[in-house]
């Protein structure tokens, strides 16, 4: 059933290109996409489909609200959604990322002599990219290179060319010392750049060429010592070439996508080839992948990894076809072409050695499927079936909830639940609490609160209660904790308690505590989820003290703004001294009538400030 705010919204939605939000129930972002006509796009998910789709149905019965953004073009709506997509990780949409951040190297031509500089996170800053390198070592043995035989400066001071003399990196061969004026033109400097980008770009060819000719022409001057030193850097771009894993002739430029899919877990490989040679990889996993179709899940995954790309190849090949391909390519073609100017093409291979290739990658998703899920999935049932012999648990817990209690003095107590599905965090199921029945530092209560709100709500929802509750503490956050189930009637649920000093486990309904094995797998797996309670708990302590600091009475007084606030702060230790301060005492920071108006507002407040601080 469409609620009257959201039929009032589909009525008078625009035909413009755009982006659109559906919402949760909780005014939550669920979905976002992108539309030629935002009118047409959006009410289709309304009408009776001719095919049914199960994404699709489960989709429309959980919106319950829409928001939606006009573009100029429906290009740069492609846009506004990948980056809206990235931001907000919606539910339906997919979420493109790897377990980490590979290395890149960043050349930084924005600066009048370039450096090369190692990075994991890749800006809008004028600079150029060049990776990812997997391993990081082939990232940090390249900067080695560049440095050792290319010669650009590796500091970080402004260069006018008025230092008198330059560094060590001169005397010792390792730079071409453009920060003295006569040691190193800056059409010397910028050829060294271009060979630096063609080696990194692998135009190894092109670049022994232009070495050559310098060789044979210092050679023809008798500066022999100068073509001793292009020789060895012909030699060490050979060898650069030889150690390349692979080599496909007629390949070109290229990113090969492929995938390998089983129930809801999903391995997506990339090759970029440059130059006809593999020189990276990239894997991407979901562990969790609810509904999946080909096509709308590669040309997602194409959105978000291109998007902040510093290279796009002419040519990228794909194992399936994906939809709106003509505007992807057309997205994509518009960001190679300022730097190439060719058009970029999405390919699905059919035959010959394009076909083998996507193959090729299609077998490697294959084998880093299994070495992932697989050993994932053994490590930690073995550690959960452990948990159970040791605890003598009446089941595998495979949802185990955590509770934990954060303050300080007793002030902005909060309290935070999370919840491990076998033997994984889920964080779309963590909880925070804001401490309502306790005064002063009673993590006891506290500790009670939280549990018996958790489950008067799953209770009062039907929802599923879990297999195991652990809370970070000792025997009398264990006791109180049990009382808030038993009155809830729920007690029969395993629950224990983990200590930090001594990692006691404290099992409700068993005398003596149990000490495990340091490397015991349930022992690793508890200070995992301990761990995790306990910090997500802080961060959220941290938030509200924030609020409670950045905001008080002062923010309201005029011409009080947030560099006088921190100054009186800082001067007199607290609102309190600021109020407990005399008008002559102000004065010296805020002048006469502003010290009247502070003085006599504090004043006027004394009961608003101490709710401040607490």
């Amino acid at each position: 059933m469409i609620s009257e705010n959201l039929q009032t919204k589909l009525d008078i939605i625009p035909t413009s290109p755009g982006v659109y939000l559906f919402k949760g129930t909780g005014g939550e972002t669920i979905y976002i996409g992108k539309a030629k006509s935002l009118r047409t796009r959006v009410l289709s998910y309304f009408r009776k489909p001719k095919h049914s789709n199960r994404k699709t149905d489960v989709l429309r019965s959980s919106i319950h609200d829409l928001d939606y953004i006009l573009t100029d073009t429906e290009v740069e709506a492609l846009i506004l959604e990948s980056n809206l997509v990235k931001q907000k990780q919606p539910l339906f949409n997919i979420n493109l990322k790897d377990d980490k951040s590979f290395l890149h190297i960043k050349l930084t031509v924005n600066e009048k002599f370039p450096r090369v500089l190692l990075t994991r996170r890749i800006l809008k800053d004028g600079a150029v990219y060049f990776g990812p390198y997997l391993p990081a070592s082939l990232a940090r043995n390249m900067i080695k290179v560049i440095n050792r035989h290319f010669l650009l400066r590796t500091c970080d001071i402004e260069i006018d060319g008025k230092l008198e003399r330059p560094c060590l990196e001169f005397d010792i061969k390792r730079c071409l010392a453009p920060c003295v004026d006569g040691l190193c033109s800056k059409k010397d400097y910028q050829r060294a750049v271009e060979e630096v980008i063609q080696l990194l770009e692998g135009k190894n060819s092109l670049l022994v060429k232009s070495i050559r000719q310098r060789m044979s022409q210092a050679s023809k001057e008798q500066n022999y010592e100068a073509a001793a030193f292009y020789r060895d850097r012909i030699n060490l771009v050979k060898d650069l070439t030889d150690k390349q894993k692979m080599i496909l002739s007629g390949v070109g430029d290229v990113d090969v996508f492929a995938y390998h899919q089983q129930g809801h877990r999903l391995a997506l490989q990339l090759f970029t080839l440059r130059r006809n040679q593999v020189v990276g990889k990239r894997e991407f996993f979901w562990e969790d992948l609810s509904f999946f179709e080909p096509s709308v899940f590669l040309r997602d995954a194409l959105q978000q990894y291109y998007l902040n790309s510093s290279f796009v190849p002419a040519s990228i090949y794909l194992p399936d076809e994906i939809e709106d391909k003509e505007l992807i390519q057309k997205w994509l073609t518009q960001k190679h072409r300022s730097r190439f100017g060719r058009k970029v093409r999405l390919h699905v291979p059919k035959r010959g050695k394009k076909l083998d290739l996507v193959l090729l990658v299609k077998r490697n998703a294959a084998i880093t499927f299994l070495a992932r899920f697989k050993t994932l999935k053994t490590s930690k049932h073995t550690a959960l079936e452990k948990l159970k012999t040791v605890l003598d648990l009446p089941v595998v817990p495979n949802r185990i909830d955590a509770f934990d209690v954060s303050n300080i003095q007793g002030y902005e107590t909060v309290a935070s639940l999370v919840v491990c599905l076998c033997g994984e965090m889920s964080r779309r199921r963590y909880r925070k609490y804001k401490i309502k029945s306790v005064e002063g530092p009673d993590d006891y209560t506290s500790i009670y609160e939280a549990v018996y709100r958790q489950y008067k709500r799953v209770l009062a929802e039907q929802l599923d209660l879990p297999d195991f509750i652990l809370i970070d503490g000792g025997p009398g956050q264990l006791h109180y904790a049990y009382q808030a189930l038993a009155e809830l009637e729920i007690e029969e649920i395993p629950l224990a308690s983990i200590a930090k000093k001594e990692e006691l486990i404290h099992v409700m309904g068993q005398e003596s505590a149990l000490r495990l094995d340091n490397n015991c797998s349930a022992l690793l797996l508890l200070q995992k989820i301990r761990d995790e309670s306990h910090r997500f708990a802080l961060a959220y302590h941290r938030k509200r003290r924030s609020l409670r600091d950045f905001h008080s009475v002062l923010d309201d007084i005029p011409g009080i703004g947030k560099k006088r606030k921190k100054l009186l702060l800082r001067t007199f230790g607290s609102l309190t001294g600021v109020k407990n301060a005399t008008t002559e005492e102000l004065m010296p920071f805020l002048g006469q009538k502003l010290a009247k108006l502070v003085s006599s507002t504090l004043s006027q407040t004394q009961e608003k400030i101490k709710d401040q601080e607490l």
